[in-house]
């Protein structure tokens, strides 16, 4: 058993990549996801919120440290004094240079800890968002597979069925066979071009969402390498991919820190009862221009500084602390519950994608097994076709059943590998670990290996007499 993967991804220089879609030949899985990380929007909008929660940070971290100002006053006073009837009529301006120290301000220490929690939650968010990133891009990867694989497999039947239309017509025409053998082939015929047309424009619009979401165009993805050695699970028990789903997954992570958050509001909360002490200082200048009555000298300047220490002590406020911190403590019986919610969720989600891969893997066996009855049961009714005891019918539909088969193999092939990705996802631990273990099993197109062949390589023997 081999320990989960850290949740937090790291990925190449392709995320600094220009968001623009570029011209791109065959490329493997691990490719289109790298790419895919300067390109897909949901991926960059989640990174600058990231950005915005550690410059946010800063900004709580602001108060606690020294403040400097300048301030400048302007002003004109007239003053009479009874019952000497004296008056004057003066101005005066002043400039200062102002500066305080936090000393002890509860609520803004308590403010940069939530601060600091939300940067952390902010990278959990960063962090399922490159999985979601992932299996979106292998969804839309396998898909396309799946595309070409059903499209092969269609034209293959085509193929066979046209030998048997042809051998249909020769039977026919040296009486061997009657009319009926013919029809029926050719309305199977009409049938598999009918499904040409639809397998070749889903496999279009299938290659069009892909393009779409690795920003590329025409992309042409690597096809599985034949036969598939697919991938075993990290574990065998379901009780550990629980284990790190509660540990690792980035939404309960973050439901956790959504928790310590509020309970932190609760704390800033109670400080409204607290006081507050700040250390101050001031040096200024106040030229007198006119002079005053007190000082008649005009053009007069003074210079004062001044080093305080200022204590702010709440005594009622109307009750709004008291229902601040209510306020809070029911926030935060919210936070709880929703952090169970998510804890059972992700549990229940790691269930379902440890049964649904488990039931994959034995549906990829089972087909195998089916394809090689399939073909002996294709091989046995072209042979009863041949000395007549098997009419034609018989044998388009042991066709239609092989080719059916192997399509429903190629797709439970792709998803038990998306089934892998998703049991990494549900549990927090899909990386690029995982994607680099799937693109092993890819093979490049062109490339002449001994173990890669084509989907519809398979033989079907013909029933020409």
């Amino acid at each position: 058993m081999r320990l989960p993967i850290p949740c937090t991804l790291r990925f190449g220089l392709s995320a600094l990549l220009c968001a623009a879609p570029v011209l791109a030949q065959a490329q493997s899985l691990l490719d289109m996801v790298e790419n895919a990380t300067g390109y897909d929007a949901q991926w960059r909008a989640v990174q600058a919120e990231k950005e915005a929660a550690e410059r946010r940070s800063e900004q709580a971290r602001a108060p606690l440290l020294p403040q400097v100002g300048v301030g400048a006053d302007l002003s004109r006073a007239q003053t009479r004094v009874h019952p000497q009837g004296l008056q004057h009529t003066g101005t005066t301006h002043s400039v200062a240079l102002i500066a305080s120290q936090s000393l002890y301000r509860p609520a803004d220490k308590l403010q940069l800890a939530q601060s600091k929690l939300a940067v952390e939650s902010a990278q959990y968010a960063l962090n399922a968002a490159a999985q979601d990133l992932i299996v979106r891009v292998s969804q839309a990867y396998f898909d396309v597979l799946a595309a070409q694989d059903t499209l092969a497999f269609v034209q293959a039947q085509k193929a066979a069925v046209n030998e048997q239309l042809a051998a249909a017509e020769r039977n026919f025409e040296v009486g061997n066979a009657t009319i009926t053998d013919t029809r029926e082939a050719q309305a199977r015929f009409d049938l598999i071009r009918a499904q040409e047309i639809a397998s070749a424009n889903d496999l279009q619009v299938k290659k069009l969402a892909l393009d779409q979401t690795v920003g590329l165009i025409q992309s042409q993805p690597w096809p599985l390498k034949l036969p598939a050695a697919l991938p075993h699970p990290a574990s065998d028990n379901v009780l550990d991919w629980v284990s790190w789903a509660q540990e690792q997954q980035p939404q309960v992570r973050q439901a956790k820190l959504a928790l310590d958050i509020a309970k932190l509001e609760t704390d800033k909360a109670e400080t409204g009862h607290l006081p507050t002490v700040s250390l101050n200082a001031r040096v200024g200048q106040t030229n007198n221009r006119d002079g005053t009555i007190s000082s008649p000298i005009p053009g007069m300047r003074s210079r004062e500084a001044s080093v305080g220490v200022e204590l702010n002590m709440p005594l009622f406020a109307g009750g709004a602390v008291q229902n601040r911190i209510r306020e809070t403590l029911a926030l935060e019986e919210k936070a709880r519950a929703q952090l169970d919610q998510v804890n059972r969720g992700a549990t229940q989600a790691t269930r379902e994608a440890f049964y649904g891969l488990q039931s994959g893997q034995s549906q990829v066996k089972a087909l195998e097994a089916a394809e090689a009855s399939s073909q002996s049961a294709l091989e046995a009714n072209q042979l009863g076709y041949q000395v007549g005891v098997r009419i034609n019918i018989d044998v388009l539909n042991a066709q239609s059943q092989l080719f059916q088969t192997r399509r429903d193999l190629a797709q439970a092939r792709y998803t038990v590998l998306m089934s892998h990705l998703r049991l990494a996802q549900a549990s927090g631990t899909l990386g690029m670990d995982e994607v680099r273990t799937i693109n092993a099993l890819l093979a490049p197109q062109g490339a002449t290996l001994a173990n890669t062949t084509s989907v519809a390589d398979a033989p079907v023997v013909s029933s020409a007499p």
